[in-house]
C-alpha cells in the first residue's frame, strides 16, 4: 500500500523559510548601495525642495532641472558600479539566504515602478500634482512590508524598526499631501532614516562578509 503523502503546515513552511535565511549569507552590495545612495541622494533632493518652498533657494528653472537630473544620474551611476562589482565578486550567485532576501526586495522595487507609473499618469491626466505625491506613501508602505518580512525571518531589531518607521511614514505622507512643507520634511527624514541608514548597515555587513570570504 503506497505511503500517504505528508501534508505541510504553515508552521513547516515558515520554519523552512527561516532556515533558508538563517543559514548564512551576506546582503548584496547592490541592495546595500541602492538603499544608501538612494537615501542620501534623494534625501538631499528633498532638502533642496524644502529650501525652494521656504524661499531659501531661488534658482532659475533650468538650474533646478539640472540639479534634479544630476541626482538621478548620480544614483544610476552608483547603482551601475555596485551591480558590476557584485557580478565580479560573484555575489549574485551567493548563498540562498542572500538571494532570497534580495529577490524579495527586487520584487518590491518592481511593484514600486508600477506605482510610480500609475500615479504619475493619473496626476498628469487629472492635472493634480497631489495625486503624484501619494506615490511616495505607497512606496514607503511597500518597503515597510518588505522589511517586516525580513524581520520575521531574521529577527534583527533594526529591521523591525525600519518596518515600523516605513509604516508610520506612509501614513504621515498620505495625510500631508496638501501641506508641502511638512510633507517634504517627513520625506527628507524618512529617506535618511529608513533608506540611507539601513543601507549603511547592509553595506557594512556586505563589506564584512567580503573580508571574511577573502
Amino acid at each position: 500500500m503506497p505511503a500517504k503523502p505528508k501534508m505541510h503546515s504553515a508552521e513547516d513552511d515558515l520554519a523552512f523559510m527561516r532556515s533558508i535565511v538563517e543559514g548564512g549569507g551576506r546582503p548584496s552590495l547592490t541592495l546595500a548601495i541602492c538603499y544608501l545612495a538612494g537615501g542620501l541622494l534623494y534625501g538631499l533632493q528633498c532638502l533642496f525642495h524644502v529650501g525652494q518652498v521656504i524661499g531659501l533657494i531661488r534658482w532659475p528653472d533650468l538650474a533646478n532641472l539640472a540639479f534634479v537630473v544630476m541626482i538621478t544620474v548620480s544614483f544610476l551611476a552608483v547603482l551601475t558600479w555596485a551591480i558590476l562589482k557584485d557580478r565580479k565578486s560573484g555575489a549574485a550567485r551567493g548563498p540562498l539566504a542572500s538571494r532570497s532576501l534580495n529577490a524579495a526586495f527586487s520584487a518590491t522595487g518592481m511593484a514600486n515602478t508600477a506605482v510610480i507609473i500609475v500615479f504619475g499618469v493619473g496626476a498628469v491626466r487629472d492635472n493634480d500634482f497631489a495625486i503624484w505625491l501619494y506615490y511616495a506613501a505607497i512606496v514607503f508602505a511597500l518597503q515597510a512590508a518588505a522589511w517586516y518580512m525580513a524581520w520575521t525571518l531574521k529577527k534583527k531589531g533594526w529591521m523591525l524598526a525600519t518596518a515600523l518607521g516605513g509604516w508610520v511614514t506612509a501614513v504621515a505622507l498620505g495625510l500631508l499631501v496638501r501641506q508641502p512643507v511638512w510633507y517634504l520634511g517627513v520625506c527628507t527624514v524618512a529617506l535618511f532614516a529608513i533608506f540611507a541608514l539601513p543601507g549603511w548597515v547592509m553595506f557594512r555587513e556586505a563589506r564584512t562578509g567580503s573580508k571574511a570570504a577573502a
